[in-house]
């Protein structure tokens, strides 16, 4: 079984610490802020990640994805989205066609 699960749980809970914290201080508190700026962050750290990946840089690519998870918790936290909701929707796609599931949108 994958960590992945566990360490972003960890972070979920770390950015979540930061509400209220000190912006100057915090990169977290600022990220959740500022919706806009975390929007904004993640959509840098995606564009980073899939350039890594398009260029074949492995290390890159694992860099850039641990960046883009952080920014990706600190979205969801700035914006009040818990991630059993996310794992919700997850799971309400389970068993069907990535195809067909987008067909019924």
């Amino acid at each position: 079984m994958s960590r992945l699960g566990d360490v972003t749980d960890r972070l979920a809970a770390v950015i979540a610490s930061r509400r209220g914290a000190d912006p100057a201080v915090s990169w977290s508190a600022r990220l959740l802020a500022d919706r806009p700026l975390a929007a904004k962050k993640l959509a840098e750290e995606a564009v980073e990640t899939a350039l890594a990946a398009a260029l074949g840089d492995r290390e890159a690519l694992i860099a850039e994805s641990a960046d883009l998870i952080y920014h990706w918790l600190a979205l969801l936290a700035s914006s009040g989205v818990d991630l059993d909701e996310v794992a919700a929707a997850l799971e309400a796609r389970e068993g069907r066609s990535g195809v067909a599931e987008k067909a019924a949108r």
